[in-house]
């Protein structure tokens, strides 16, 4: 799997089971040659569908765990025509009080309303 292709089924790194190669270009990265941390996201674009102009998007969102002070959001994107998944992301957020700039609890009417809505999907 050395040329550059738009991926395939690939055994290389369980549990993962496809991959696609891309190369680093030289606007992806600073002035020392690093890639930058904001360009890392669309090399996801090529792993598994590509989006046109005009297409409808349907993007799915879940809260899928809940912490003492943070949540974990799951994100998945499909395109309506074909139904084909174009895209997933998870996202954890931490709680920080304001004035101490420290990590605070979860407060529990958010996590009964989450857990309400979730049900048993909701690991906590």
């Amino acid at each position: 799997m050395t040329d550059l292709e738009l991926g395939r089924a690939s055994n290389r790194k369980p549990p993962f089971k496809y991959s696609s190669l891309t190369r680093v270009g030289f606007s992806d990265t600073d002035a020392q040659g690093i890639v930058y941390y904001g360009r890392y996201l669309p090399y996801f674009d090529t792993a598994l569908a590509p989006a046109s102009f005009d297409d409808l998007i349907e993007v799915f969102i879940r809260v899928s765990r809940i912490g003492r002070t943070s949540v974990t959001y799951d994100f998945a994107a499909y395109k309506v025509e074909n139904d084909v998944l174009m895209v997933t992301a998870n996202q954890t957020l931490v709680l920080v009080d304001l004035d101490e700039r420290k990590a605070c609890p979860i407060p529990d009417w958010y996590r009964v309303a989450i857990g309400d809505f979730e049900g048993e999907d909701l690991e906590s």
